[in-house]
């Protein structure tokens, strides 16, 4: 994997650190977030590197979080996809920061963003560089980058399939490069969640968008992207897809 030299400079020069303020929310985009607080289940959970933690639907339905893999070093599955990935990597959700702090590692050009600053404060410590902010909001290198990952459940992001694809259209060097991790069943589902712990009975943050896609529902979101592969490894699933060769509004890579 190589990195782009104008976009590792402009990766550099925008990397602060994880106290800085993120950028407002695009407007008319569908359930972007805003920074998560510093003392939310999430916070707590990344600084402990220890769950139990849950995404809750309204109807009390719980999915369990990985939370101490995610703050673990990247595993045999994990080094397996980043030997996929192509030139400048941005992890849209990086989380506590073992993908980027790998790629880090391996010399790579490579940006986490996260709303959470627990997230990019973990990233940070691990050597990675990232940024406090929603993929829909303003970013380094817009148009250029060669790869974007979005695991760990992260496809749910805003709640809205087509737009997070559409984000990402927008992100990627046209023809780029798309890995996302997929749910290990055939599901399609558009809902609002919190994160909980497993002794939160009180009031905790507000529900935000989310969804939940498998394989299939995926590709069904993603006319105009190219089916590059999709594979199982220890239960988890993955698909890559490329981006046009030329976007649909004409814009080329700035």
């Amino acid at each position: 994997m190589s990195g782009g030299g104008g976009t590792a400079t402009e990766v550099a020069a925008a990397h602060h650190p994880p106290t800085g303020e993120a950028f407002p929310g695009v407007p008319g985009v569908p359930g972007a977030p805003g920074a998560w607080s510093a003392s939310d289940p999430y916070a707590t959970a990344l600084r402990t590197g220890r769950g139990p933690l849950f995404l809750r639907r309204a109807d009390g339905w719980l999915l369990p979080l990985d939370v101490e893999r995610w703050c673990a070093r990247a595993d045999a599955v994990d080094r397996a996809v980043l030997d996929r990935c192509e030139g400048a990597v941005l992890d849209v959700g990086c989380g506590p920061g073992r993908l980027v702090a790998e790629l880090a590692a391996r010399g790579g050009t490579v940006l986490g963003i996260d709303v959470s600053s627990a997230a990019v404060a973990r990233t940070v410590r691990l050597g990675g560089q990232a940024l406090r902010r929603s993929v829909f909001d303003p970013l380094p290198a817009e148009g250029r980058w060669d790869t974007v990952l979005l695991m760990d459940g992260n496809l749910g992001i805003g709640g809205d399939p087509r737009a997070l694809l559409e984000r990402v259209g927008q992100l990627l060097r046209p023809g780029g490069l798309l890995i996302a991790e997929t749910a290990p069943v055939d599901v399609d589902e558009r809902t609002h969640v919190q994160v909980v712990g497993v002794s939160d009975v009180g009031p905790t943050e507000p529900p935000f968008p989310w969804a939940r896609l498998g394989t299939a529902a995926l590709l069904r979101y993603a006319p105009g992207w190219t089916p590059a592969g999709a594979w199982t490894a220890d239960d988890r699933r993955f698909a890559a897809l490329h981006s046009a060769a030329e976007p649909a509004d004409g814009r080329g890579a700035r």
